[in-house]
């Protein structure tokens, strides 16, 4: 065991010391130490109840002969950061997460972990550190919240966003928006959709990370505190049999991820992450692999915020593991941490709702729900996520309005700046040029709450899981790093082709060549842990990882 590198010999005398202060006992200095990294904090909606998950934790640690230790870690709530400064150290805050595991499991020689977190960059922030530091791991996302209600409607926080553009369009007092606001959210949870906290719930589960059940279960349902008091104990037998997570993340398990990925329609953001986990479990991962699994596997569930299903439907229609059931013909026969393999779980898993996970020859729509676009704006790659995309703007062209930065973008929108047909382009909003890369709910969501239909929304920054509507974002090269989106001028016609998967500046190369020596970038005052982001992070089509 890792762990008698500070508990056995002569030498290690002070080391004991300090531990027996904790109430070791004899007995459990021959025990496996396992460390229990917990997300909780009071200010994020989706972890104010994860104390209790970790006590069950704790408690099928202790049943399957660990010693638990539980340490900190940070997490941002991204919706309560949404739309103004805050929302710059999101994704850091990722990179923070993974580094602060590794830092507390290597100084104290841990043999086991179990992560226990929610939220948008908190989980792949895990999954990071599990793959970097490569001792036996296990996951325990902490779930879904329920819907809110109000007037005959299952409601979510996409539509207290949209409804600050409805307020601005006429179509809805600030007196219902209050009320809508009190009624929406009910209690403790990630965002009730498949937004990118719930998506990668299911991407963890999907990899083989977590046991099966765990990503799409409520955070209030029982099963929940079950999953967690198994992970506990199943930690113990993943150190037994010296199973780590290379060894259940792989380029088979991947594949599985990208493909259920596909299936329900995720989040754009699981690209970034899937590949900055792919990165630390040195898997090879490229856009192009999204792609390819996209052309042949259907998109089968119509969630939030695209469609009417909110995460508790596919709890109840059988959760990821009938996902695998439907897919099990296309499927990776893959390892994971339950000690079943993908297929095994697949076949001990049916479909309970064919209205929510939809039959293979019955789609929602033909293709898998994400696509990666390539082209003169993108030559490195952007990404849409095409199933929440209309399919009368599947291809469109358009006159480029161009923003450098969010918040003129929103105030343009907002007071009706922009017209049906116009190609919107936020950019210096990337890894580097942001820094951060921050999300663009808030525009995206005033667009939709305006009533607008026929608007293209372009950034070199991000989207929100709860983004829908023509948007493409991760656009790469990014503007800070002399990509083609920094040289758009406003009346430029910008193509889109989510069918022939084309990002396209109709600009002479020569012009471009004119406006690149001629460009002056704007300058940004940034200072701390954003200045230290800005000089390590890479692009946007490596996962945003640190170079």
């Amino acid at each position: 065991m890792r762990s008698h590198t500070i508990k056995k010999g002569v030498a290690r005398s002070p080391n004991r010391a300090l531990l027996r202060s904790l109430g070791i006992t004899d007995r459990e200095m021959d025990l496996p130490f396992i460390g229990i990294a917990n997300a909780w904090n009071d200010i994020v909606p989706g972890h104010v109840h994860l104390r209790n998950l970790a006590g069950k934790v704790r408690e099928g640690i202790a049943a399957g002969g660990g010693v638990p230790f539980e340490f900190g870690v940070i997490g941002i709530c991204d919706g309560v950061a949404m739309g103004h400064e805050g929302m710059r150290y999101a994704l850091p805050s990722r990179e923070n997460i993974a580094d602060s595991i590794e830092l507390m499991t290597e100084s104290h020689c841990l043999d086991g972990l179990v992560c226990v977190g929610t939220c948008d960059k908190i989980v792949p922030g895990m999954l990071m550190a599990a793959a970097r530091i490569n001792i036996p791991a296990i996951v325990v996302t902490g779930g879904n919240m329920l819907p809110g209600y109000r007037a005959g409607k299952d409601l979510s926080l996409i539509d207290v966003f949209e409804g600050v553009g409805r307020v601005a369009g006429g179509s809805m007092t600030e007196q219902e928006l209050a009320e809508l606001e009190c009624c929406s959210m009910p209690g403790c949870g990630s965002c009730q959709g498949l937004y990118t906290a719930n998506t990668m719930a299911c991407m963890t589960e999907a990899l083989g990370m977590s046991l099966p059940g765990c990503g799409a279960a409520p955070a209030v349902d029982a099963v929940k505190l079950r999953i967690a008091r198994e992970s506990g104990e199943r930690i113990c037998g993943l150190i037994e049999e010296n199973i780590r997570p290379r060894d259940i993340i792989t380029k088979e398990s991947m594949e599985n991820a990208v493909r259920v990925d596909m299936a329900l329609g995720g989040s754009t953001n699981t690209v970034l992450h899937l590949m900055a986990i792919a990165a630390e479990a040195q898997v090879p991962l490229t856009l192009d692999t999204f792609n390819r699994i996209s052309d042949t596997t259907p998109h089968l569930c119509n969630m939030q915020p695209a469609g009417p299903h909110a995460m508790v439907a596919l709890h109840r229609a059988g959760g990821i593991p009938a996902i695998f059931h439907r897919l099990a013909g296309t499927l990776n026969d893959s390892l994971t941490v339950s000690g079943k393999t993908t297929l095994e779980i697949a076949r001990a898993h049916p479909v309970l709702d064919e209205n929510v996970i939809r039959p293979l020859e019955d789609p929602v729509h033909e293709g898998g729900g994400l696509r990666i676009l390539f082209g003169s704006l993108a030559p490195d790659g952007a990404v849409v996520k095409c199933g929440a995309v209309s399919m009368d703007m599947w291809r469109h062209k358009g006159p480029a309005k161009v923003f450098d930065g969010e918040k003129e973008a929103m105030e343009a929108i907002l007071s009706r700046q922009i017209n049906e047909g116009d190609v919107i382009v936020i950019r210096y909003e990337g890894p580097k040029g942001g820094p951060g890369m921050p999300e663009m709910l808030s525009p995206t969501s005033a667009l939709m709450g305006l009533g607008y239909t026929r608007v293209v929304l372009i950034t070199d920054g991000r989207f929100s899981g709860g983004t829908r509507g023509p948007c493409i974002g991760h656009v790469a090269p990014e503007a800070a790093s002399d990509g083609p989106i920094g040289l758009v001028r406003d009346g430029d016609r910008i193509e889109i082709d989510l069918f022939e998967r084309r990002l396209e500046l109709h600009v002479k190369p020569q012009e471009l060549k004119k406006r690149k020596a001629t460009r002056t970038p704007p300058q940004k005052k940034i200072s701390g842990v954003l200045a230290r982001y800005a000089g390590l992070v890479g692009q946007a089509n490596t996962g945003a990882v640190f170079r």
